[in-house]
């Protein structure tokens, strides 16, 4: 038998909508670092007086990194703002040193 605690279904959607939020924002890590980059090159025109390929290289790609990380922060804070049955981490079950002082090794 599994001894794993049975998990709500809302905390179990919340995790997935958390998991969906993961996986859209590595999906724009990887297109911002990879296939721009990629493309870079082929992308020749002017953006504010650098070329769009340099622009993209030095500042734009780190932009995007701030900005993305900055989104989940809003998104995490919101949804602890929400409350227990709106929360999107996934909970752990105790340990079995969880119910240890911190002090019960000292003599």
């Amino acid at each position: 038998m599994h001894n794993r605690p049975h998990i709500p279904a809302a905390e179990r959607q919340a995790w997935h909508r958390n998991l969906r939020w993961i996986g859209g924002l590595l999906a724009i890590w990887f297109v911002v670092t990879f296939v721009v980059s990629w493309y870079a090159r082929e992308l020749r025109f002017d953006f504010f007086g650098w070329p769009f390929s340099f622009w993209v290289g030095a500042q734009g790609a780190l932009i995007v990194y701030v900005l993305m990380a900055a989104l989940y922060a809003w998104r995490m804070n919101r949804a602890d703002d929400a409350g227990p049955d709106e929360h999107p981490v996934a909970p752990t079950p105790p340990s079995q040193g969880a119910s240890r002082s911190t002090h019960s090794d000292v003599a």
